[in-house]
């Protein structure tokens, strides 16, 4: 499974990426909001640092606009993915980019027939997103089981990319699902290597270590 990491925090994204945990990344008006910095500036630090694909977001509402400002997003670099929402415009933008040989992401996906529908339009991307579902009591990992369930049957190549990733849980599961991707904030991956267990463990190995008085360096 792919890991994207959500955030336009480059410094963040950099420690991630220096452990090869980062196989992509995206951003949206929020994250740039957040990150005080020009898009195309941000966006293009990242795409220079990461490899992998990032995915920059349109504003428009009609499909005309989305796909002038897709096309100028993917002016910043060859890794750039251009992020529509799903709706008819940005279902029709996704069509003609795609068909200009451009990587697209359709987000903000609810359902199974929204999914459907990105990938007919030829989408490389779907994100469904979790912990929106969750919010009003419906099962977001229920929704990436049932997409990739749908995908499968019809060898849909559009990738299941997990978004709106709350916890490690949701990590965990996405992996037994089979969702391709799974994209979440730069503490939710680093929190997937924390145990209580292992915790105690090393607290019990320190405790002990301390009585023999020795030190592994002066050896």
């Amino acid at each position: 499974m792919k890991f994207f990491v959500d955030s336009a925090d480059v410094a963040a994204i950099a420690e991630l990426n220096a452990l090869g945990m980062v196989d992509g990344v995206t951003t949206n008006p929020s994250l740039i909001l957040k990150s005080g910095r020009n898009i195309l500036e941000v966006t293009r630090e990242i795409c220079e640092l990461v490899a992998g694909p990032v995915s920059a977001e349109v504003v428009a509402a009609k499909a005309d606009d989305m796909i002038e400002e897709g096309r100028k997003l993917a002016e910043i670099a060859p890794n750039i993915t251009v992020k529509v929402p799903l709706t008819w415009d940005g279902l029709k933008a996704c069509k003609v980019l795609t068909d200009e040989g451009r990587m697209v992401n359709v987000t903000l996906c609810f359902s199974v027939n929204q999914a459907l529908l990105a990938a007919k339009a030829g989408a490389t991307f779907i994100s469904p997103f979790i912990g929106r579902l969750d919010d009003i009591n419906l099962d977001g990992l229920e929704l990436i089981a049932d997409i990739r369930q749908v995908y499968d049957n019809y060898d849909f190549q559009t990738e299941v990319l997990a978004a709106s990733i709350r916890t490690p849980n949701h990590v965990a599961q996405c992996a037994r699902i089979g969702a391709d991707v799974i994209t979440a904030p730069p503490a939710v991956i680093k929190g997937l290597a924390n145990h209580v267990l292992t915790d105690k463990g090393l607290e019990m190995f320190d405790a002990d270590w301390a009585k023999t008085g020795q030190t592994i360096l002066s050896l």
